[in-house]
């Protein structure tokens, strides 16, 4: 961790992230997230990256959705800060580089309007809108639907400095309230209990970008009051044909006509799993004349992967590189120099 965070936050890394300029591609930012991924002594394969890079887009992009308003992307920014600063509080040096980081975030976005907030978020919304990639963490707390598009609650607290809806106010021409009436809003709402600090330290009051695997979930506890079901523990004779016929087909056993006594077999569905491993290695001398039948169950699905990998990219030499010479190539050579 202190490897890939002194690399994040080093001063020619945070100068080019600080510059004006374009958004970058879906390609040049999980080029950029292996590389600081590979700064380290951690490697990780393509699927591993591939399955880092969504789920951290997914988070991101939740956190962004439930922003109360344009300008607290800056105190989601700030507890991811916070929570680097606390990972790597044992090494002074990379602690000075987070807060030399953070002095610069302040600098740069504090002076930003709220107009200009509210661009930065629709740009980022834009970017993610094709990304539908269900995590089982938002599906097991219902904040994601089966589809992978999120489900957001009409209930919670408002933005801060924004007053509860429910309340109609009619004024007359002298600026008095005349008349108050109220309507059904469809949910429950409060007021902001407080502003978060946008300092270099201080309260954030929003949980938004702090580690989402950390936080309590009730329903994860729980304990299941359904009565005990009774297994019935006796061995199914048809069962027993049917994997007698399955070796047979296979020729891995003979006819029982043929000879008076029945030999067993070893059925191993998945040849990279330990457990099989485990047991292979378990077994004695006594069970060498038993067969070994391997099922390769994953070969159909590795294989299809194997060719949507290929043809994704075809696919990606095909598609014209308008921007590749220019958007992101200073910073992956920069990176490259690091």
């Amino acid at each position: 961790m202190n490897d890939i965070t002194a690399t994040m936050f080093s001063k020619d890394f945070v100068d080019e992230l600080l510059k004006p300029q374009q958004l970058y591609s879906h390609r040049t930012l999980k080029t950029v997230l292996t590389r600081l991924a590979h700064a380290s002594i951690m490697r990780l394969n393509p699927a591993s990256m591939d399955k880092l890079y969504e789920l951290m887009l997914m988070a991101f992009k939740y956190q962004v959705f439930l922003c109360p308003r344009p300008k607290d992307l800056l105190l989601i920014t700030y507890n991811h800060i916070d929570t680097i600063r606390e990972l790597v509080k044992d090494t002074p040096v990379v602690v000075n580089q987070v807060d030399e980081m953070h002095r610069k975030m302040i600098e740069v976005y504090s002076s930003l309007s709220e107009g200009e907030f509210q661009l930065l978020r629709q740009t980022l919304l834009i970017f993610f809108q094709d990304m539908h990639v269900r995590l089982s963490l938002f599906l097991k707390n219902k904040v994601q639907n089966p589809n992978g598009r999120f489900a957001l609650s009409t209930s919670g607290p408002v933005p801060h400095g924004i007053y509860v809806p429910g309340l109609i106010r009619v004024f007359d021409s002298k600026g008095r309230e005349v008349r108050r009436s109220q309507f059904p809003t469809g949910g429950t709402y409060s007021s902001s209990v407080k502003e978060g600090c946008f300092e270099l330290r201080g309260d954030r009051v929003i949980t938004l970008g702090v580690n989402m695997y950390t936080v309590h979930h009730p329903e994860e506890t729980q304990t299941c009051k359904a009565p005990p079901v009774k297994t019935n523990d006796t061995p199914n004779p048809l069962a027993k044909e049917e994997l007698n016929l399955l070796a047979r087909l296979m020729g891995s056993m003979k006819d029982e006509n043929k000879s008076k006594t029945e030999t067993g077999f070893w059925i191993n569905l998945f040849t990279t799993d330990e457990e099989e491993d485990q047991a292979s290695d378990s077994r004695g001398a006594d069970d060498s004349m038993f067969g070994l039948i391997s099922i390769q169950a994953m070969q159909d699905e590795q294989a299809a992967t194997e060719l949507a990998q290929i043809a994704g990219q075809f696919a990606e030499q095909k598609q014209p590189e308008f921007t590749s010479c220019t958007k992101g190539d200073d910073l992956l050579a920069m990176m490259d120099d690091l």
